[in-house]
């Protein structure tokens, strides 16, 4: 028979048990030996399915439009193969709904073809507007999704919320200065022309060499060429380069820059003709390519 203090301690016992109480930490026991396939897997905490109809596509997101046609490719995929890579989701608390950060066009997919949940990696924490632009940027450039003007606005807004220079988002997003500048270098052009660059008739490439040219008028006409085909982008740019040399040729008044680096060093720009930003980016960046050749090269500064 049990003694009393006994009793009192296996009820005492119990009582915290049931309170929350443990005294003594209770691990589950494991095999001494871990399965081949389960060394070094984790289970991810933010991974779920969530139903469809739960979900809202983020109207901030940089692409605007999504092709009707890749929608349907894409849900055909789904149907046959299942869903391949999740999307990712946050939390908005003023819509009491879960918002897509990037992966609409999946979502869509799998709306078209009627499946009831998607995959979903559900984000914790805040995102602030220019976190959560960042983070959609970088999805779309990696793979190449979005069209060269809303990559431009993207580019924009971007460094409008962050007070972010050129050089400053480039570092940001991983991609260079000059993909950057090149981009913006669209805003530029007249809202007409930036249509046909979003439109795939006038190729990004020769939008940017049309955005040296001054005038808005000169810019449609040899947009209108080279959409229509009557210009390659190689005449485009020689076109634009007589036209400019014509222009500065009425205006001589040569180019001297000095650029100063943090490390002491100057850099400067010489040519007897004037030019723009454009010309000196072009030359600086054959220049840095000859530099690091050199460097390549094992080539000492005598």
């Amino acid at each position: 028979m049990a003694s009393p203090r006994r009793t009192l301690q296996q009820i005492s016992g119990n009582l915290e048990e049931s309170m929350g109480v443990r005294r003594h930490e209770q691990r589950p026991q494991l095999s001494p030996v871990a399965s081949p396939k389960d060394i070094g897997r984790k289970p991810l905490r933010g991974f779920g399915k969530l139903d469809i109809g739960l979900l809202l596509p983020d109207p901030n997101q940089p692409r605007k439009e999504i092709s009707e046609e890749a929608v349907n490719r894409l849900a055909q995929s789904l149907r046959t193969k299942g869903q391949m890579f999740p999307i990712r989701v946050r939390w908005e608390a003023e819509q009491q709904s879960w918002v897509i950060i990037s992966g609409e066009r999946r979502w869509r997919a799998a709306q078209a073809a009627d499946l009831p949940t998607i995959d979903c990696f559900f984000h914790e924490g805040e995102l602030s507007d220019s976190e959560l632009l960042e983070q959609q940027l970088v999805e779309n450039l990696l793979r190449e999704d979005l069209r060269p003007i809303e990559e431009a606005r993207a580019f924009a807004s971007l460094m409008k919320l962050n007070g972010w220079n050129g050089k400053q988002l480039a570092e940001a997003l991983h991609v260079t200065p000059s993909k950057v500048s090149r981009s913006l270098a669209l805003l530029g052009l007249p809202e007409d022309v930036q249509q046909q660059v979003d439109g795939g008739s006038l190729a990004a490439r020769s939008a940017y060499e049309l955005s040296k040219l001054p005038d808005d008028a000169t810019q449609r006409k040899l947009a209108t060429k080279a959409a229509g085909g009557e210009m390659t982008h190689r005449q485009a740019a020689n076109a634009v380069r007589q036209r400019r040399s014509k222009r500065t040729s009425n205006h001589q008044r040569g180019t001297n820059l000095t650029f100063f680096a943090e490390n002491d060093w100057q850099v400067i720009v010489k040519n007897k003709k004037s030019g723009t930003y454009h010309d000196v980016e072009q030359a600086m960046e054959q220049a840095l390519d000859e530099v690091r050749l050199r460097i390549k090269s094992n080539i000492r500064i005598s």
